[in-house]
This record gives C-alpha cells, structure tokens and sequence, in this order.
C-alpha cells in the first residue's frame, strides 16, 4: 500500500475524521496547560486553587474542549515560568 493509499483510507474512515486546525490547536494548548499543572506537581483541583482558575476551566483545557483566551495563555506562561512569583503575587491581592 502506498502511502497515497494510506492517506486516501484514513480520510474515508467515518469513524476517525481529520482533525481541523483549530482541534489541532486546542489539544496542543491542552497539552501545554497538563504540563505546566504536572511541573507543578500538582492535582488539578490543587493547581486550579492556587492559581484561581475554575476547575471546570482547567479540565476543558487540558481535556482540549476549550482554548484558552490570549489572556489566559499569557497567564499560563507565567505561571509556567515564576510559578512562586505568581502564587506571591496573589497571596499580595
């Protein structure tokens, strides 16, 4: 089977359809956001408590049901790199 052939079958296939661009985004984001919490060490509940993010929230990211906003991402990349800093800050509020 060549691997035209492949690509023609997996498009044919009802049951496993191509993924859009935007589901593509939304489970790498997923991802980003699952690494981030297990860098952490943390449980989601645990990590959506102390960074004050809804669970529900945090679950439709990770689950990549949800794409996090640009505010949201900006917050997460923080988060990913002064995880201290950020739990400071909002003890400081």
């Amino acid at each position: 089977m060549t691997d035209e052939e492949r690509e023609q079958n997996a498009l044919d296939d009802p049951d496993n359809p191509p993924w859009t661009e935007e589901e593509l985004e939304r489970g790498v984001l997923g991802r980003r956001v699952r690494l981030a919490r297990q860098a952490a060490g943390l449980s989601q509940q645990e990590f959506a408590e102390r960074f004050q993010i809804p669970v529900a929230t945090l679950r439709d990211w990770e689950q990549g049901r949800r794409k996090p906003d640009a505010a949201s991402l900006a917050y997460i990349t923080v988060i990913e790199r002064e995880p201290e800093a950020v739990v400071r800050a909002l003890q400081i509020a």
